[in-house]
């Protein structure tokens, strides 16, 4: 049986010493004392060179490197650890497929398809692979008033010379949840893989890679209560198999001559270096502690927090929140502008009365155009939040116009 959330925030030391209202979540998340734990027990009980010493402790280190792995694989219901990889960041993980797939799969007058809600960690790299490869970049528009996906659309924009999809399951933004099995399935009809960006997804909800049916899926430790330095892509294997590594050095090898190397098998063989095994402890912690709560109280939370912020903000006058106007179609993010107030000023007008939000571009500069606006404010939620804290941020949100000297 699920605790009362102030039993849960007991659970995270930074909550329970800092007086702020933290509602940056979608940025980065709070992290639980276990995973703290995890961190230090590694440097305090195991600390040696994973996957190298074949002493005790070298042993007890590729254990629980390992057995991390296991764990991330069995959250996102991969078929075999061996498709788990240990990245720094999302940003990482798709940069390793678009260097190590996309620019030996990909050619002049091919297309890779996008959608206008990514992440700038989701179009870059796909940026570089169009401009070295002559391919090009096309993009999946969704609806500017409830950022929704046209599915008729996006059929139209795959052809035969699509190569690659590359989606996030939730926007960073609007917070909209994509159709991404049905994306997939349009992909795969005409020959194409998709990239799927799970930053904004897994910290929220169950995510199962063979049901999407994704061909690499991408997410970071630091969104869902995990450490930072921490990511994970997750490849088929047929296809990881045959990509040339991105980074090369140090246990990523099986073999090495003058002028030759052969590579070590899946995963290791992208994962070049001394590893992160202390994250990826912590990274297993917190998917435990996930875990532990169940998405179905965590989601239950978030929506009644965000329907209460969305709720309180029709009641304030100048203010327009940006994506669907159902609550349950943002998966915590609320973004938001003010009439006649720069996003960067709400920040801090809020941060004075002890609200934490986030303003700018929020990374994905191309959706805020296609919007209409430059920037904007954005109040993210996790599980852990509590209805004091959005009221304290509907308080505050309501004075601002007036602050700045243009009345109510």
């Amino acid at each position: 049986m699920a605790k009362d959330v102030m039993e849960y925030r007991k659970d995270f030391p930074l909550l329970m010493n800092d007086t702020s209202a933290y509602i940056d979540n979608a940025a980065t998340s709070q992290r639980p004392q276990c995973v703290l734990d995890a961190e230090l027990k590694f440097y305090m009980e195991q600390n040696a060179n994973p996957l190298r010493g074949s002493y005790p402790l070298g042993v007890a280190a590729t254990e629980v490197y390992e057995d991390s792995r296991k764990v991330v694989k069995e959250f996102i219901n991969a078929s075999s650890t061996k498709e788990i990889i240990f990245t720094r960041n999302t940003s990482e993980s798709i940069n390793v497929v678009a260097y190590s797939y996309a620019l030996d799969n990909v050619k002049e007058g091919d297309e890779i398809l996008v959608s206008i809600m990514e992440h700038h960690s989701n179009l870059l790299p796909w940026q570089m692979v169009a401009d070295r490869t002559g391919a090009r970049l096309k993009f999946i528009e969704c609806d500017r008033d409830d950022a929704s996906v046209d599915l008729n659309k996006v059929e139209e924009l795959i052809t035969e010379r699509t190569k690659i999809v590359a989606i996030t399951q939730v926007s960073n933004v609007l917070g909209r949840e994509n159709p991404v099995r049905a994306i997939a399935d349009l992909a795969h009809a005409k020959g194409a893989v998709i990239l799927v960006d799970g930053a904004q997804s897994t910290p929220h909800m169950a995510v199962d890679v063979q049901a999407l049916d994704a061909d690499f899926f991408v997410f970071s430790g630091h969104k869902l209560m995990g450490p930072m330095g921490i990511g994970v892509l997750y490849g088929k294997k047929k296809l990881l198999k045959n990509m040339q590594p991105f980074l090369r050095g140090g246990e990523m090898i099986d073999s090495v001559q003058r002028e030759s190397a052969k590579f070590a098998e899946l995963p290791h063989k992208f994962e070049a270096g001394t590893v992160n095994a202390a994250g990826a402890a912590g990274l297993a912690a917190a998917i435990k502690y996930i875990q532990s709560i169940g998405f179905e109280y965590m989601q239950e939370r978030e929506l009644m927090l965000t329907t209460r912020a969305m709720e309180g903000i029709k009641k304030i006058p100048h203010v327009k929140v940006f994506g669907s106007d159902k609550p349950e179609e943002h998966t915590g993010i609320v973004t938001f502008a003010v009439d006649d107030v720069h996003p960067h000023d709400v920040s801090e007008i809020l941060a004075s009365d002890g609200v934490d939000c986030r303003a700018g571009h929020h990374c994905a500069q191309p959706l805020l155009q296609y919007l209409g606006v430059n920037s904007t404010t954005r109040a993210s939620f996790m599980f852990y939040n509590t209805e004091d804290e959005v009221d304290r941020f509907l308080k505050s949100l309501a004075t601002i116009r007036e602050r700045m000297g243009y009345g109510n």
